[in-house]
């Protein structure tokens, strides 16, 4: 399921570990029977939605270079998130940080504070 055809959402750029979030509705249940009852909902202890951005991942330090006669990389190298566009993710709110854009409600949520993630996959 591809969430982000809207042209809206393509010019955000989420940064670092981050995950760009549309929560679904309380009662929406996914094709395998996932879903959140509403009483844990109201609690507002975890959420769930789809993720519709990613940030790149985890930055790495880059290693000293010892051969000055080497041409210098600016280039940041990142160890890529697990949560990938499309995925259910089951999120802490307390991690989350809750956003309006457009009309719309998100969550900028950590990848640290994501508990479990669904994917539609071919195997």
């Amino acid at each position: 399921m591809r969430l982000t055809s809207d042209s809206k959402l393509k010019k955000l750029i989420v940064i670092g570990d981050r995950v760009l979030i549309r929560p679904s509705k309380p009662n929406e249940q996914t094709a395998s029977g996932l879903y959140l009852p509403p009483g844990v909902q109201e609690k507002e202890k975890v959420q769930q939605g789809y993720v519709i951005r990613t940030g790149p991942g985890y930055a790495i330090p880059t290693p000293p270079d010892e051969e000055s006669w080497k041409q210098t990389e600016d280039q940041v190298k990142y160890i890529p998130l697990q949560a990938r566009e499309g995925d259910l993710a089951i999120f802490l709110v307390s991690g989350a940080t809750e956003v309006m854009y457009e009309g719309e409600k998100y969550f900028i949520v950590p990848q640290s504070a994501i508990l479990m993630l669904e994917r539609e996959e071919d195997f």
